[in-house]
């Protein structure tokens, strides 16, 4: 039907040109054929054209290459390829089983049943279908990309379904990247600079069991399908090949609104598990170059990642993979940033084993492409590699467990580690300064979406994963968090009022701190799991962003947008060098330890719960004092006197709404030598040119 010509060895994937389309594909020397299938409709049972590839015209080593002249784009294709099945040996080839490509934009899921894809032979009928799309006609209108260096950036995670979801979200097409655009004004009066978007790749969404009649589903993503195409379950249109489009728009109105888009991405491993699991792509292709397999037992994957298989990314092909999967989300999709779950599995060599220089970390500091981007590690796996302060490269972010960690156990009470306090707050320099790196290295969270919600870290002792249908055994139990008295929900008016105090002293010191502030979206308006620290599996009201709570509780959102914007016009908070105590022009130092005495910081008060701080503004700026109490009673702090100058309050949590927070250049003024910090509260006051003088 089609005429056929060799083909290119690159790019790789399918490849629409002027007259047809390009397909090549990687596969290990060992495959011994390959046929490419062409359908109608991406539903269509049985193609209407297989095309087998000639060995002697069509392949270059380990590349498979053909051009279908008059190809036209959204074309629907997969691949079947053969080879010697020996598991033992690490090669599953299967003729029969038809593959999706790797280098696929475009997926769709509408055949697919896991469970045939799980045992050998022909799952033609229940198998994915790639698609081809044409990457060049899209009009970006002008557009590029918000100028927000990383330690200027203030983070917000979100699930791209869940945050419109409910129906109290009253978006025209809920759950979808479209749904998104509808809620971006919400976005920018948060003042947020940057979304980072839970997994959008095509992952794995089909339900992971029942539990009381409930359908429990992969809602987080963390289960890549395919690392190019956008998944299709957040798109209004997927059947008419309009995924690429959908999520291009989605890129374009929040840099419109000054937003940047960062991807949390899974290169650690892939949906196709271990040697239980499907085979749709990559085992299909070449198992052996893909995966970290077991030494004397090829047939069994190494899982670093704790999800079944863990992806090679040091080998070459595997380095290239990503590589070239990072600069097209950079390049034909316009995306700012990235960040890589479970990172550190990108500094195994190919035995396994952490390596100093690894090549694919190297790769990606280092490519033109993505010289801009921001680039964040989670600098930990499920094996026990552990690298926060020490990931190789140094333009790398990484997110600070220790910070979390820290920041919980001031927060909830515990005393005697002001000096940590004091360390975390101020960029973790003892983390990361002799790595020569420097506070913007440092991403500060409380929380993220694997974990307790901000409201429920102040509203809860233990996990309530019973939901997960898994006897609770599920999610970590070390939270360090504490529920003010009472477990869960209460009426007790007090202990409400002592979370949401709770709640504004955890954001103070996330937007006071040096380092790239993130939060969770929902925790600016208290959103609750119930006590569930593990809701991977809750695609419902559970794990949704409730709209309706905007209203309720209005006056948090208030604090936190009223908070951010303190942040925003002080740029001593974010500027990205470490305070060096360097005089200024109120003969002030960068920066000043106290207690509730002036320069008595009591470093090593094993009872220590209180610390103040005095950060001197360099040029005409503000200087600022900060007063920490988590102590249960409050506790009189005496100020610096700064001559000619008066101190005003901009924040008290422990104040109701709206004398909580003030906005910009209506901060009220303070007289007198001391203030009281009232319990487990945060007082910011900024100077200000006394009238008088």
């Amino acid at each position: 039907m089609y005429e056929l010509l060799p083909g290119k060895t690159h790019p790789i994937g399918a490849t629409v040109e002027d007259g047809g389309v390009n397909f090549c594909l990687y596969c290990d020397e060992r495959s011994t054929s390959v046929e490419l299938l062409l359908f109608e409709q991406h539903n269509a049972l049985e193609p209407y054209e297989i095309i087998r590839f000639d060995p002697l015209i069509h392949r270059s080593f380990y590349f498979w290459h053909i051009f279908v002249k008059g190809l036209p784009e959204k074309t629907h294709y997969a691949y079947r390829v053969g080879g010697p099945f020996q598991p033992e040996n690490g090669l599953v080839f299967d003729p029969q089983k038809v593959l999706i490509d790797p280098y696929s934009k475009g997926i769709n899921c509408s055949l697919w049943q896991r469970n045939d894809a799980c045992k050998a032979g022909d799952n033609l009928h229940t198998s994915m279908r790639s698609c081809v799309l044409k990457l060049t006609d899209y009009d970006w209108q002008g557009d590029s990309p918000p100028n927000h260096h990383l330690n200027e950036s203030i983070i917000y995670e979100m699930n791209v379904g869940g945050f419109t979801k409910s129906p109290t979200s009253g978006v025209k097409h809920p759950g979808t990247y479209a749904g998104i655009i509808e809620k971006i004004p919400y976005l920018t009066a948060l003042g947020i600079t940057a979304v980072e978007l839970l997994p959008i790749f095509e992952f794995e969404d089909s339900e992971v069991r029942y539990f009381n009649g409930n359908k429990l589903v992969n809602y987080w993503g963390y289960s890549t399908i395919n690392f190019f195409a956008p998944h299709s379950g957040y798109c209004v249109n997927p059947q008419e090949g309009n995924h690429l489009d959908e999520f291009r728009d989605l890129v374009k109105a929040l840099h419109q609104a000054d937003i940047s888009v960062i991807l949390d991405v899974v290169f650690n491993h892939t949906d196709e598990s271990d040697h239980r699991g499907p085979v749709y792509s990559f085992k299909g292709f070449a198992n052996n170059s893909y995966y970290f397999l077991m030494d004397k037992h090829k047939n069994f994957y190494c899982n670093y990642s704790g999800c079944g298989n863990t992806f090679k990314c040091n080998h070459p092909i595997g380095e290239k993979f990503i590589v070239d999967c990072l600069e097209y989300w950079v390049r034909d999709m316009h995306v700012d940033g990235f960040r890589f779950d479970e990172g550190t599995i990108l500094a195994r060599g190919d035995n396994g084993n952490l390596i100093a220089n690894p090549p694919v970390v190297w790769a990606i500091e280092l490519s033109e492409q993505l010289a801009d981007t921001k680039v964040i590690a989670e600098a930990w796996d499920a094996e026990g590699g552990y690298l926060v302060g020490s990931f190789p490269g140094h333009r790398w972010a990484e997110w600070n467990g220790l910070y979390r960690d820290d920041l919980r156990d001031f927060v909830r009470g515990k005393a005697g580690m002001l000096g940590t306090f004091a360390r975390r707050i101020t960029g973790s320099a003892d983390i990361y300064e002799s790595q020569y790196e420097l506070p913007g290295n440092s991403i500060n969270f409380i929380n993220s979406h694997d974990g307790f919600t901000l409201n429920d870290l102040v509203s809860y002792n233990h996990k309530h994963n019973q939901a997960n249908g898994e006897n609770n055994s599920d999610g970590i139990d070390n939270n360090r968090s504490w529920n003010c008295g009472v477990e869960g929900i209460t009426d007790n008016p007090q202990i409400n009022m002592l979370r949401k105090r709770q709640i504004k002293n955890f954001a103070a010191i996330l937007m006071l701190s040096k380092g790239v502030p993130m939060f969770v979206a929902g925790d600016e308006i208290c959103r609750t799991q119930q006590g569930n620290n593990n809701a991977y599996c809750q695609d419902n009201e559970l794990s949704w962003f409730n709209w309706q709570d905007v209203d309720t509780n209005k006056s948090m959102l208030q604090f936190w947008q009223r908070l951010i914007a303190f942040r925003k016009v002080h740029p001593r908070l974010f500027r990205n060098k470490y305070y060096n105590s360097e005089i200024n022009k109120s003969g002030l130092s960068d920066i000043l330890w106290h207690g509730c005495e002036l320069g008595k910081p009591g470093w090593y008060d094993p009872s220590g719960l209180a610390l103040a701080m005095t950060l001197g503004e360099r040029a005409d700026g503000e200087d600022i004092h900060i007063m920490f109490n988590m102590y249960w009673e409050g506790l009189e702090f005496e100020l610096p006197d700064i001559e000619g100058e008066k101190w005003y309050r901009a924040i008290d949590t422990f104040l109701s709404s709206p004398l909580d927070i003030a906005k910009t250049g209506e901060e009220i003024v303070h007289s007198g030598s001391h203030y009281k910090v009232n319990a487990r509260s945060v007082v910011v006051l900024i100077s200000k040119k006394d009238p008088i003088c």
